[in-house]
């Protein structure tokens, strides 16, 4: 029987991790952009005699994620995109620890694991800071998009 609650999950209490069972890495306010699509091609059977036309799927695509959070001392996002950016002399550093897996929770009304969104392959691609205005008096963020190359959505069962 499939893992059911009784009311839906609030969108303002997550958490982030990156790699699967780590440490909680960031107190992010916001996330977005999980999509995902999967092209195809019509195509009519080979046997069919009625000329019937069938859906074939070809390529699937993940669109990129973005994570927000104010702006504190660390720089551990940070240097993960910069290590996957070209330098001012060299080209990006590359290697196998540039692909992480960020796993996004959801939690239940007493703080526990309800939803999570496993997103696999994660590559940093973009930074940006949100900007310094003045007049107002708001929280300074910063927002990271990664690419993802997969995703997987676990149910935890309610405690």
């Amino acid at each position: 029987m499939p893992i059911q609650y009784a009311e839906p999950f609030k969108a303002f209490r997550f958490l982030v991790e990156v790699e699967s069972g780590g440490a909680v890495v960031a107190a992010f306010s916001q996330f977005s952009g999980v999509k995902v699509s999967v092209e195809t091609i019509t195509v009519r059977s080979g046997n069919d005699k009625r000329g019937v036309k069938e859906t074939i799927p070809v390529l699937t695509t993940f669109a990129p994620v973005t994570l927000t959070k104010g702006v504190i001392g660390d720089n551990d996002f940070l240097d993960w995109l910069l290590s996957a950016a070209a330098g001012p002399n060299e080209g990006p550093k590359g290697g196998g620890s540039l692909y992480r897996t960020i796993n996004v929770i959801a939690l239940d009304e007493q703080g526990n694991r309800g939803v999570s969104w496993s997103l696999k392959n994660a590559l940093p691609i973009g930074y940006e800071l949100m900007p310094m205005d003045g007049a107002r008096s708001e929280v300074l963020s910063e927002s990271l998009t990664f690419a993802i190359s997969g995703m997987e959505r676990t149910v935890f069962p309610p405690s």
